[in-house]
């Protein structure tokens, strides 16, 4: 695993003494897969986002917001997505519409149609997807928040390298605890399963993908082909490890080339990275036949004895060519980081928020004819140099009740305002 004990964080240290605690109670009151994020819940999500945004800036991204909803073509081009998994939207106008699962494939519509031919594009986002949760599985939620960046319009190793090495300083700027990158080649992948009987490919698969050795055993496969699905559950663990075995397996002049490109790609990657590098090379690693064509890759945080994936990412060579009006391909490669796992894994970090920020300031009319007063003193109070949290008191009780209230909530000062003098007073 990285070493993370010394990380540095582009986030300020928070004062617990300027916040309190908000009780959050979850109701049953939710639309099926759907949630509500109370106030403590999208301080901590902004946290995370204004941490990633901060690592996109600095290596170039820019932000790109594409609309919620597709037409269902455009999400399920390529086989990327499963047309069952969408949530759909029936328009009379525009045929079927759907809410977008992810977001590759709207960006990659967007880049093509609308920003020309000038590449390399570096674009990020931070949005929410929609994914219809299995029938047998009523009430899984079914909206997320994600971030990610794609790549657009350069291939090759440096490529490559920049999106899983941007997806490390990630990680490490947000002190992600005990993270690995999986990484696996789709294309490889695909040549070892094209060795196998079709009808046994995607069993294969699966059980590869799970390390099911005792299923892959029991398949009615022909020996030799028993024998090489059993060493394909070896192709995964250290890098070096993994392509040694590789070079000993008889492959293709393509796969050797893919084998050779995999290999430079991880030296440069240990090359890159200023501190050890927490790489596990899988071969059984693919997310889709048809959406990823080269390097795929996986991020894998293990806190408290619970392994999270907190992102996936991978290059998709054809996808862009779906969307271009003359149907010219340009390369692509990109990741997706999910929010709420981040923030899950991220719960004991020292700048995470744990409580809602309390108001500096209660600001009290004496009476009736004071209200314009207190309003014009309020104003006053924002208006400073130094941002503060003003809070009218809109009800009426007497002073020790609004004593009170102030000390529970730990606000610090009261302004007791009436028509010609303002009195304030601290809060102990």
């Amino acid at each position: 695993m990285t070493d993370l004990n010394a990380p540095v964080s582009p986030f300020p240290q928070g004062d617990n003494s300027q916040l309190r605690f908000v009780k959050e109670t979850p109701t049953n009151f939710y639309a099926p897969g759907a949630r509500d994020l109370l106030p403590l819940d999208v301080a901590q999500k902004h946290w995370v986002e204004a941490g990633l945004q901060a690592v996109f800036h600095r290596w170039g991204y820019h932000r790109i917001v594409t609309s919620t909803l597709e037409r269902l073509e455009t999400l399920t081009a390529g086989g990327a997505v499963d047309r069952e998994t969408v949530i759909q939207i029936p328009s009379a106008e525009s045929g079927t519409l759907g809410l977008r699962p992810e977001l590759t494939a709207s960006i990659a519509r967007a880049a093509v149609a609308r920003m020309g031919d000038l590449y390399p594009q570096r674009l990020y986002y931070n949005a929410n997807v929609f994914r219809r949760a299995d029938l047998a599985h009523h009430g899984r939620q079914q909206e997320f928040y994600q971030a990610g960046i794609e790549l657009l319009g350069i291939g090759g190793i440096l490529a490559d390298a920049e999106a899983i090495l941007l997806a490390i300083d990630c990680l490490k700027s947000l002190a992600v605890p005990q993270w690995q990158i999986v990484l696996g080649e789709a294309g490889l992948s695909r040549a070892l399963l094209a060795q196998f009987p079709s009808e046994f490919q995607t069993q294969i698969r699966r059980c590869l993908a799970h390390l099911d050795r005792v299923t892959l055993e029991q398949l009615p496969l022909a020996p030799q082909h028993r024998d090489l699905a059993l060493s394909l559950l070896d192709l995964r663990g250290k890098p070096q490890v993994v392509l040694q075995r590789l070079s000993q397996l008889e492959l293709d002049d393509r796969s050797q080339a893919t084998i050779s490109h995999l290999q430079t790609l991880v030296e440069l990657l240990a090359a890159s990275s200023p501190t050890s590098l927490s790489l596990i090379l899988d071969l059984s690693l693919i997310q889709t036949f048809d959406y990823y064509t080269g390097i795929v890759f996986e991020v894998v945080s293990i806190c408290e004895d619970r392994t999270y994936t907190i992102g996936k990412g991978g290059r998709y060579d054809k996808l862009l060519a779906l969307y271009h009006p003359q149907g010219q391909n340009f390369p692509g490669i990109g990741f997706v980081l999910n929010i709420e796992d981040l923030q899950q894994v991220l719960q004991a970090h020292p700048a995470m928020p744990h409580y809602t920020a309390k108001p500096d300031w209660l600001v009290v009319a004496i009476d009736p004819a004071a209200a314009a007063a207190a309003l014009i003193y309020s104003d006053k109070l924002r208006s400073a140099p130094t941002e503060v949290c003003v809070e009218m008191y809109l009800d009426n009780a007497p002073p020790d009740r609004i004593r009170q209230i102030a000390l529970d909530r730990g606000i610090a000062n009261i302004a007791w305002v009436s028509l010609d003098a303002v009195t304030i007073e601290e809060v102990h």
